[in-house]
């Protein structure tokens, strides 16, 4: 039995990703083209293998879902080669109604980008990423200097010895 088709196809050819911890799951999809889902492993010689089998293919529309860190190698690895990386929001792809599945989410995220249903989000540029990492990592290292300095100074205070000014005598 032929499965029904509920939307008119917009984009000619596209790819949708959906990425995990350690595998990304692609699949190509479109009119010209054979419909085919490949597992890729989520290292980089792997996700370079990914992007060299899409633009073979001529794919330029990618998509894929902006849950967490699984996303940043993948998207990291095919940015800045010719290809159109639309980073979706996942509410969008869940909303729409379907029944998606880890094994068929690559299906699914090219489906909807075949028929205009999804919008890219912001990416910043690469500069604006970078800084940002590095404005975390601060903000992250200035939080383990002060819970080392509070450990500290509650160690001494528990051995009696007072070294806050508002814990000094007059």
């Amino acid at each position: 039995m032929r499965e029904a088709t509920y939307f008119e196809q917009v984009v000619s050819q596209c790819c949708g990703l959906d990425e995990h911890k350690e595998t990304v799951v692609a699949t190509v999809s479109g009119t010209g083209i054979k419909s085919e889902t490949r597992t890729i492993s989520t290292f980089t010689r792997s996700l370079t293998e990914l992007r060299e089998w899409i633009l073979s293919l001529g794919v330029p529309p990618v998509a894929m879902e902006s849950t967490g860190v699984f996303r940043k190698p993948v998207f990291n690895i095919l940015e800045g080669h010719g290809l159109t990386i639309l980073v979706v929001n996942a509410r969008h792809i869940k909303y729409v109604p379907c029944h998606k599945t880890d094994k068929k989410g690559s299906a699914w995220i090219a489906k909807l980008l075949l028929a205009g249903l999804l919008k890219g989000s912001f990416v910043p540029p690469v500069e604006i990423r970078d800084l940002r990492d590095m404005v975390r990592y601060r903000r992250k290292l200035e939080g383990v200097v002060t819970a080392e300095k509070n450990r500290s100074m509650r160690i001494l205070e528990d051995a009696n010895i007072k070294l806050s000014r508002a814990s000094c005598p007059k």
